[in-house]
Parts: C-alpha cells; sequence; structure tokens
C-alpha cells in the first residue's frame, strides 16, 4: 500500500510516505507555526523524494488529536483537499498513540503527554505491543490529577512529559522512566503503522466525517456556551 501520512497534532509537523511496511520518504519540521504553505511543502517533498504523485497513492492518514487546534485544523484541511482533488480514500488515527508507537513493544506501559496549556495535559496510558492497546483512554486532566491514577512503573514520552519531569518524577519516584530525546516527537511513519492497520480493517473516513478529536472545548465554543448561560 502506497500510504501518505500527515501529522500536524504539536509543534512537530511531520509527513510520510511508506509504502507497505517501508518508510520511504519522511520529512519533519519543529516549528510554533505550521502554515498550511509549509505543510504542502513537505507533502511535496516527502513525495518527490519518493517519485510518485499524489494520484499514485492508495490511501492517506492523518493524526486528528488531540493536539493543537490550529495545527489539527491544518493538517485534517489540507488531507481533505487533497483526497477530494486525487479521489482517495482516507483514516485517522490518535495523536497520543502514534506517539507511543515511538516505544513498540515496550516492558512497561507507556504514558504519552502533550501540554494542553491551562496547566493541563492530553494524555493516555498504552500497552505497546505491534500496535499500541488503550489502558487509560484520551483524554485532558491536570497532570497532578492524572499522576494518581499510576502506581506502577511507566515511561513517559512527549513534550508534556518533558513540561511536567519534576512532578511526574516526585509523585512516582523510580518508577517514572523517560523515553530518549530520539523518542520525545511524534512521526508520521509511526502514524502510517496506525493508518495501515486501520485500512486493513476497512475504517475509511468519509471526508465529511474527518474532523478534529480537540477533547476538549475551543475557546470559540466556550465563549459561545457562556453567551448562552449569560
Amino acid at each position: 500500500m502506497k500510504l501518505l501520512t500527515v501529522d500536524t497534532s504539536t509543534s512537530t509537523c511531520s509527513v510520510s510516505l511508506t509504502i507497505g511496511e517501508r518508510v520511504v520518504s519522511e520529512c519533519l519540521l519543529n516549528s510554533e507555526k505550521t502554515p498550511a504553505s509549509r505543510l504542502l511543502r513537505l507533502i511535496d517533498r516527502a513525495l518527490s523524494e519518493a517519485g510518485l504523485g499524489v494520484t499514485e497513492l492508495d490511501g492517506i492518514g492523518v493524526a486528528l488529536g488531540p493536539g493543537s487546534f490550529t495545527g489539527l485544523r491544518i493538517g485534517i484541511a489540507t488531507v481533505k483537499g487533497l483526497a477530494l482533488a486525487a479521489g482517495k480514500p482516507v483514516t485517522g488515527f490518535s495523536s497520543l498513540a502514534m506517539l507511543a508507537m515511538n516505544l513498540p513493544w515496550a516492558a512497561y506501559p507507556v504514558c504519552p503527554m502533550f501540554d494542553a496549556k491551562k496547566k493541563e495535559i492530553y494524555t493516555a496510558v498504552y500497552n505497546c505491543r505491534e500496535l499500541p492497546v488503550p489502558v487509560i483512554a484520551d483524554g485532558v486532566i491536570s497532570p497532578g490529577d492524572f499522576l494518581e491514577n499510576l502506581d506502577g512503573v511507566t515511561i513517559f514520552v512527549g513534550e508534556g512529559a518533558l513540561a511536567y519531569r519534576e512532578l511526574i518524577v516526585a509523585r512516582l519516584g523510580d518508577k517514572a522512566l523517560f523515553a530518549p530525546s530520539s523518542a520525545q516527537q511524534p512521526r508520521a511513519s509511526q502514524g502510517a503503522v496506525l493508518a495501515r492497520g486501520a485500512f486493513a480493517r476497512g475504517e475509511v473516513v468519509p471526508l465529511a466525517a474527518l474532523v478534529p478529536r480537540y477533547i476538549r472545548a475551543s475557546e470559540a465554543e466556550l465563549a459561545n456556551i457562556k453567551k448562552r448561560i449569560v
């Protein structure tokens, strides 16, 4: 399967092109901003290096969230446009599960964390074998409250884990393990594994239903709710 995979859920924007289980090309950009034009350049580079055009793909995968509201909107809108123009099927996957995939066959549960701002984190816990199996589902919560749910050895990974490392160690001590720096960034090539599995199960997402999984309400949604209450 020739698969293009896109992730814009954090400050690390990444695009991969895989054929079967082989990663043919992957482009990563770590930036606080992920404008559509920059993402399109990464997509064009990944395809060009593989010598393929969008019309030659068998499908497209995209990270649905949680993560940056703006980043997710840009990534999903871009994938929708490409899929519509080329007539290609699309599937989506959890951004946190993708990050957990950086540690396959881990001996201990893996806890991916994104910094959700407002003193909260997007997080989950997965048992990572060939594919990640959720133990605690994706959610948004304060790190202190979340850590109350953990009592065993756990591997932490992601920008949120680094941001709250002192708190994690204070709560869990030597039961808290941290992934190496090389595994801290989410990678589209790992998302490709999830997307390939979803396609194999027939989990194609209609473009109209392809929307971000924010988990928590956006500022605009909260403002509208507040207006209705008032």
